[in-house]
C-alpha cells in the first residue's frame, strides 16, 4: 500500500467489535513502531477552506474505519468532521463529512473522541467547545444524526480556574470500568483532571474533577490524554503528549491497576516514549519529527477503550518540520503507527 506522500504504509491490525481477552498481553517497558507516510489530509469545498485535519479518534465498526477528527480553516478556527474507508490505502479518498452540518451545530468543536456507550446502545462522541460537551448518535454511520452539543458541567471546574495559569481547558476523553465512567481532562499547564460517575448514571451526574497527574513542568503533562483498557490484563494504560527539550511533540505513557488509581511511569521520557521521534522509523525522509494528538487502534468500539498490545496502532497528527507557523495554523495531517517489537501479527484491513 501507498501512503499521501508515496511512503508504504504498515498492514493495519483488523480490529474487531469484541475484544478478545487472552493471557500474556503485558505491556513492554519501551516502545518501537513504523509509520506511515501522510494518509489523511484536509479536504475544502465552498464553505470550507481547510489547512489542516487534526485530534483523530477511530475505531473499526460495520466493516470500515470510522475517524473523528478536528479541522482547521483558513482563519485558524477550528470544528470537526467524520470519515469512513475500509481499508487505509483508501483513506485519504473518503469523503469527508463536517460535522457542522449535523445538530452538532458551527462554532468551536474540536478534540473529539469516539466510543460506542453500550449499556445505553449509543454512540457518544465527546468533545471540547470551551466547555467537556458530548454528543450521541444511534448509528454511527449517520453523520448528519448527531445530537447537538450537551455539556457535562455548567462552567468550567472551580479547580481548573484555580490551576489552569496562562492555559486551555482541553482533550476531554472519557474510560469506563464495570462501575464507573472517568472523564479525564488537561489544562496545558501541567494537570491532568479526572471526574467520575457511575456507569448506571452516565453522561449525568460527573463529580467536581481532582488531579489525576501533574508535573511542575507544564511542558511534561501538557494535553491529548487517553486511557485505555489493556485486553486480558488487570492494567490500565494512560498516554498524554509531552513537549519535548526542542519543542516536538511526543507521548508518555503510565500504568494503573485502576482507573482512579495511582499512575506508575511505563515509558515516560522524551528518549524512551511511549511514541515519539527517539522510537519512530519512517521510510525514506521523516514526513513528521512530531508525535501529536491521536488515538491508539482499539480491539473493539466500547466505553472500556480496549486495546491489544500484540495488535498495537496510533493513528496520530504531525506535520512538515520546515513549516514554521503560529500553533492554529499548522498544517497537520494524519499519519498510522504500527508497532514492531516484537512483530505484531496483523491481518489485511
Amino acid at each position: 500500500m501507498v501512503g499521501v506522500a508515496g511512503v508504504a504504509i504498515p498492514t493495519p491490525a483488523q480490529a474487531t467489535a469484541t475484544p478478545q481477552h487472552s493471557d500474556g498481553r503485558s505491556l513492554p517497558s519501551s516502545f518501537r513502531w513504523s509509520s506511515s507516510g501522510q494518509l489523511i489530509g484536509p479536504k475544502s469545498d465552498a464553505t470550507h477552506n481547510l489547512i489542516a485535519i487534526k485530534d483523530p479518534s477511530v475505531v473499526f465498526a460495520d466493516g470500515r474505519w470510522q475517524v473523528f477528527a478536528t479541522t482547521v480553516n483558513a482563519s485558524g478556527n477550528y470544528s470537526m468532521e467524520y470519515l469512513n474507508f475500509t481499508n487505509w490505502s483508501k483513506a485519504n479518498g473518503a469523503s469527508q463529512f463536517y460535522l457542522d452540518q449535523s445538530a452538532i451545530g458551527p462554532g468551536y468543536r474540536a478534540a473529539p473522541e469516539i466510543f460506542y456507550f453500550r449499556p445505553q446502545h449509543l454512540w457518544y462522541l465527546v468533545y471540547q467547545t470551551g466547555n467537556a460537551s458530548y454528543s450521541t448518535n444511534r448509528d454511527i454511520d449517520n453523520p448528519a444524526g448527531w445530537s447537538a452539543p450537551k455539556d457535562f458541567y455548567p462552567s468550567e471546574p472551580p479547580i481548573i480556574q484555580q490551576n489552569i495559569g496562562n492555559g486551555f481547558w482541553v482533550d476531554m476523553s472519557v474510560t469506563c470500568d464495570r462501575i464507573n465512567c472517568y472523564l479525564f481532562s488537561s489544562d496545558d499547564n501541567g494537570h491532568l483532571y479526572r471526574s467520575q460517575t457511575t456507569l448506571a448514571n452516565f453522561p449525568n451526574g460527573m463529580s467536581q474533577p481532582v488531579i489525576a497527574l501533574q508535573d511542575a513542568n507544564r511542558f511534561n503533562v501538557f494535553e491529548s490524554s487517553h486511557v485505555y483498557t489493556v485486553a486480558g490484563t488487570h492494567t490500565y494504560l494512560l498516554m498524554v503528549e509531552a513537549i519535548g527539550a526542542t519543542g516536538l511533540r511526543y507521548f508518555r505513557s503510565w500504568t494503573s491497576d485502576s482507573i482512579g488509581g495511582t499512575w506508575t511511569p511505563l515509558a515516560a521520557t522524551e528518549s524512551n516514549p511511549l511514541a515519539g521521534a527517539a522510537n519512530v522509523a519512517f521510510t525514506g525522509t521523516p514526513w513528521t519529527q512530531d508525535i501529536s494528538h491521536g488515538d491508539l487502534v482499539r480491539s473493539g468500539v466500547d466505553q472500556t477503550l480496549t486495546i491489544d498490545p500484540r495488535h498495537l496502532q496510533f493513528l496520530y497528527q504531525g506535520k512538515d518540520p520546515s513549516v514554521s507557523v503560529s500553533y492554529n495554523f499548522l498544517p497537520w495531517r494524519l499519519g498510522l503507527l504500527t508497532r514492531t517489537d516484537p512483530t505484531p501479527r496483523h491481518h489485511d484491513g
